[in-house]
């Protein structure tokens, strides 16, 4: 008797870069030196202040069993400190906000907690692969919507009226977007809110790349009556240089955030109290640390500008986020192709875009996460291949 798995595994692939990395890893195995310019992984620690308060609360003989799901009071009013002081937003700690173990389990929750199977929801075409993978594991039906250059890669409220809305329920917005890099719009953001209360259909901003490169961060929380119709997810991943700590959260009205509590609760145990009351430190954090961290990004985006024109690629100078998105001008040449070809003659892991939609083929993403010094060594061997044709 043959045993297959459920259709909803049938329905997805493995991540990409589940993937790839086990492809890279096994070429560092086999001794080469693989430069990754990839993933979105911040390569530099926490704040200091953020690894004592965690070393700290490790010593505590009561900090080490099960925690809330709702989370430790102290985390929940540092997220809402933050969005007051940093976006201007009002959030009601106790009723409005909902720790989370990161941007990936929120799209998680928040797909489980509004989406029956069969129903509507609009994805973004270039965009963040998990909402579309998240998508068929509930067995929503997926509506692509265009992102386009041309545009400024935001969305066309005009042409969304055009589809069947009755049948949808959730859409996704990612301001400042990855892949893209541009930056939020609060006419986006304003024509969102009215479209998702004229439909019905609740309106998600993953919101994690807001303090990266970006003088000024922005929340679709900020448009009056939002909160009504919309939820932003939030992440301490990148702005805080906590990808592996795994500390996100989701902001909405209280009956919103009721139900993807309601699914949280039975998935996990909550967090670990010490990460949370080190996260708790870490929304403390005044200008002087996100200009620390910019600093770093922007010598490492000259490089990465550089890598891209030495590429042959054209890219748009005001991104934002923890990226660079170019565009590959030689029309023979696929995202794909060019990216399996750097990794396999020069060693070097870029993203190809058309993992993000068929509006990402024509294009090529660049980490951030890397040190200078690396960049400029992925550089000097993308060079060495041009000479060498």
């Amino acid at each position: 008797m043959e045993i297959r798995p459920s259709q909803r595994v049938e329905n997805i692939k493995e991540y990409y870069f589940s993937t790839k990395l086990k492809e890279v890893a096994a070429m560092k195995a086999a001794g080469h030196d693989v430069i990754s310019l990839g993933i979105g992984g911040p390569d530099r620690p926490p704040h200091k202040d953020v690894i004592d308060t965690m070393a700290a609360a490790l010593q505590a003989p009561d900090n080490h069993g099960y925690q809330p799901h709702v989370g430790l009071p102290e985390l929940r009013q540092a997220f809402a400190g933050w969005y007051r002081k940093w976006y201007g937003v009002e959030l009601d700690p106790k009723s409005e906000i909902q720790p989370l173990i990161g941007s990936k389990e929120a799209v998680t929750h928040i797909s489980l907690a509004f989406l029956n199977p069969g129903d509507g929801v609009l994805v973004p075409n270039p965009g963040y692969p998990t909402y579309s993978s998240i998508s068929r594991l509930v067995g929503a039906e997926i509506f692509s919507y265009d992102l386009k250059e041309e545009s400024g890669w935001q969305p066309d409220f005009e042409v969304l009226e055009k589809l069947p809305l009755d049948r949808i329920k959730l859409m996704w917005l990612n301001y400042p977007h990855m892949p893209t890099g541009a930056a939020a719009r609060m006419e986006t953001f304003e024509k969102a809110i009215a479209f998702g209360k004229k439909h019905g259909i609740v309106i998600v901003n993953d919101n994690p790349y807001s303090f990266i490169l970006n003088d000024h961060p922005m929340s679709i929380l900020q448009v009056p009556g939002a909160k009504e119709i919309a939820i932003e997810m939030n992440s301490l991943s990148k702005s805080h240089n906590m990808p592996g700590w795994r500390v996100g959260m989701a902001a909405s009205n209280p009956t919103f955030i009721s139900w993807i509590l309601k699914v949280k609760s039975n998935i996990d145990s909550g967090q670990f109290k010490p990460l949370m009351l080190a996260a708790a430190k870490a929304l403390e954090a005044d200008q002087s640390w996100y200009d620390e961290v910019n600093a770093l990004y922007g010598s490492r985006r000259k490089v990465a500008e550089e890598l891209m024109t030495a590429l042959g690629c054209s890219f748009d100078p005001s991104q934002k986020g923890l990226f660079l998105w170019g565009r590959i001008n030689d029309p023979d040449v696929t995202s794909e192709t060019l990216a399996d070809r750097l990794l396999k003659e020069a060693k070097v892991f870029l993203t190809p875009g058309f993992i993000f939609g068929s509006n990402g083929e024509r294009y090529i993403r660049i980490s951030l996460c890397a040190t200078v010094d690396r960049m400029k060594e992925a550089m000097q061997r993308i060079l060495a291949l041009d000479s060498q044709k």
